[in-house]
C-alpha cells in the first residue's frame, strides 16, 4: 500500500492528539518523535495554526512529520520548570484581548505583558473590554484613555446588549484570530454569539472568588460562517514573558516607541538616565504611569516569573 500525505491546518492540539484540516478531510494525528524532540524547549512542538504535513502508515493511522514556518505566534512562559515556553497559537492574523475591569477584573499587568508579546511576536492586537453593561462609565472611560493613547483600539463589548458585537464581527471577518484572555471575561459566549451554529461551552463566575470558571480545555480553532476562523483559549491567569531582551523591551510599549527619539542618551533604558524623554513624559501624565510601572516590572522580573 503506497502511503498518503496530506498538508493541513491544525484546529485542535489535546497534547498527545492533533485534529487537523486538510481540504474537505478532517483528520486526527500523533505527532512523529523527532518533532517532539525538535521542540524540546517547548510544551508544544504542534500548535493550533500551525501548517502541517500529516503521513498515513499502512494500518491508516495518521502521524504529523513535519511543520511549515510559523509567521508569526503568541507565547508565554510555560508552568512546568523543565521546558521554556507554550504557545498558544501560530499563523495568527490578529489577537484580540478580552478584558473585565469588574466581574473578574483583569490584572493590568497582564494586559500589558500580552500587549507585548504580540508586539514582540507582530501579531496585531485590538482590546475587548468586555461585559460593558456591567463595568462603571467613568472606570472605562479611563482604561480607554490609557490604552487608546498607546495606540491600541478598545472595543466596549456586552454580548448582553450588543454594543460593540459588530465591530467584532468585522476585525474577525476572513482572518484567522486569537481570543484571549483570563477565565471568566466570557470569550466562549463571545463567540456563540457571533456565530450561533459553533457548540462552544460557556461557565459561569464562582461568587466566592470572583473569577471564572475554565470552560474551554484546550484551544481550538473554529471555522466562522461568515468567513474567518476564531481559535478559543482556555482561561489564562497569568502571561509570564519570554525571549525579550531587557534592552528592546521599550520597542514593545507603542508609547515609549514613539517619545524615546528624544532622549538625550541613544541607549537610555528609560529607568534612571538623566534627559529621558519617557521619564519626563510620566511625570507630564502622557505616558500612563501604570504602563511605565509594568514596564519596570518586566524589567525586574525573576527568571522564574510563573502564571
Amino acid at each position: 500500500m503506497t502511503k498518503k500525505s496530506l498538508s493541513g491546518v491544525v484546529m485542535r492540539a489535546t497534547g498527545s492528539w492533533y485534529e487537523v484540516v486538510c481540504g474537505a478531510e478532517r483528520i486526527r494525528c500523533r505527532i512523529r518523535g523527532r518533532l517532539r524532540l525538535r521542540g524540546a524547549r517547548s510544551t508544544n512542538p504542534v500548535v493550533v495554526g500551525d501548517e502541517v504535513t500529516c503521513r498515513a502508515d499502512d494500518a491508516g493511522d495518521w502521524t504529523i512529520t513535519d511543520i511549515a514556518p510559523r509567521r508569526n505566534y503568541v507565547i508565554r512562559r510555560a508552568s512546568n520548570l523543565s521546558k521554556e515556553s507554550h504557545i498558544i497559537a501560530a499563523n495568527l492574523d490578529r489577537a484580540l484581548l478580552m478584558v473585565t475591569l469588574r466581574a473578574p477584573a483583569t490584572p493590568p499587568e497582564f494586559v500589558d505583558r500580552f500587549l507585548v508579546t504580540c508586539e514582540a511576536y507582530k501579531v496585531p492586537v485590538a482590546i475587548l473590554l468586555s461585559k460593558a453593561d456591567l463595568q462603571e462609565r467613568e472606570a472605562m472611560e479611563a482604561f480607554r484613555a490609557v490604552y487608546e493613547g498607546a495606540g491600541y483600539e478598545v472595543v466596549e463589548l456586552s454580548t448582553e446588549d450588543g454594543r460593540g458585537v459588530d465591530r467584532v464581527r468585522e476585525l474577525l471577518a476572513g482572518r484567522t484570530t486569537l481570543l484571549s484572555g483570563n477565565s471568566g471575561v466570557g470569550k466562549s459566549t463571545l463567540v456563540r454569539t457571533i456565530d450561533p451554529s459553533l457548540d462552544i461551552r460557556t461557565g459561569e463566575i464562582s461568587e466566592s472568588h470572583g473569577k471564572g470558571r475554565h470552560t474551554t480545555t484546550f484551544s481550538t480553532m473554529y471555522p466562522l460562517a461568515g468567513g474567518g476562523a476564531v481559535i478559543d483559549t482556555p482561561g489564562i491567569k497569568g502571561f509570564g514573558l519570554l525571549d525579550i531582551d531587557d534592552a528592546e523591551l521599550w520597542h514593545y510599549f507603542p508609547e515609549m516607541l514613539r517619545t524615546a527619539p528624544a532622549c538625550r542618551f541613544y541607549n537610555c533604558t528609560h529607568t534612571h538616565e538623566p534627559g529621558c524623554a519617557v521619564v519626563e513624559a510620566v511625570r507630564q501624565g502622557t505616558i500612563d504611569a501604570g504602563r511605565y510601572e509594568s514596564y519596570l516590572k518586566i524589567l525586574d522580573e525573576d527568571d522564574k516569573y510563573r502564571k
